[in-house]
């Protein structure tokens, strides 16, 4: 089995990663932010946390991307926020993923693609996910679909099993989304042996006595009870991880 990641050192409960303490890049046609160590930037503290690997929130200029490249026993998940996402790779797949949808790819044995901003006026902007598998080599495979739009509750969007209808990962995590309108709260148990991460894409939220606004991530350990609630409409994804 592939070596879950850890970081943060000792944490009690939870710790805020805050946005503006990710690790920013401006390439010109491409302006990114590292959660996670990541291409050029290394950080031992910041290698990611259980079996989540990357998170990386990108903006591409229209007409630019990323030519085709290699990747391995790597389960890559990305979410569309604005504009438009062209897709291609050795397992024959050409597809455009569009906001608001998810689409994963298992790496496995081994698979080339790339990605293009096929718009010549409009940027595009999404988060790239990396989570390591629970089994190595397996036959590359590729998924994509529309996320649901219901607000105020837990909606699963990605699981190892492929559960409720969600993209079927190689990894015993359960991701969720959420859209929460102002005022609307959550509570959430993390359970003795599950972990947590909790990743803004938009708003303000209070979390128990902190406040979270978006890019900012939480990194969660066990038995942990946690109240959110929306200070601004918000958006956020939940990961369940072991």
């Amino acid at each position: 089995m592939i070596k879950k990641n850890t970081t943060f050192g000792e944490m009690m409960t939870y710790k805020i990663r805050k946005s503006h303490e990710r690790k920013f890049f401006d390439h010109g046609w491409l302006k990114t932010f590292h959660t996670f160590s990541f291409a050029h930037y290394y950080d031992p503290n910041f290698m990611g946390f259980r079996s989540l690997r990357v998170i990386n929130e990108d903006r591409v200029a229209p007409g630019n991307g990323f030519p085709m490249h290699h990747h391995e026993n790597m389960e890559i998940i990305s979410i569309v926020l604005e504009g438009s996402l062209a897709h291609r790779d050795s397992m024959g797949t050409e597809s455009v993923i569009h906001a608001n949808d998810i689409q994963q790819m298992s790496a496995g044995t081994g698979v080339n693609h790339s990605e293009y901003n096929p718009s010549s006026t409009e940027p595009v902007h999404f988060l790239q996910i990396w989570i390591l598998p629970n089994q190595e080599n397996i036959q590359p495979r590729y998924q994509q679909m529309p996320l649901p739009t219901s607000l105020n509750e837990w909606i699963l969007i990605a699981s190892e099993n492929g559960q409720q209808n969600s993209i079927k990962i190689q990894q015993d995590v359960m991701l969720y989304t959420a859209s929460l309108e102002i005022g609307k709260s959550f509570e959430k148990n993390i359970p003795d042996h599950r972990y947590g991460w909790i990743q803004v894409i938009e708003g303000e939220l209070s979390l128990n006595a902190d406040t979270i606004q978006s890019g900012d991530g939480v990194a969660i350990n066990p038995d942990t009870n946690l109240i959110l609630k929306a200070i601004k409409p918000s958006r956020i994804l939940f990961f369940d991880m072991n």
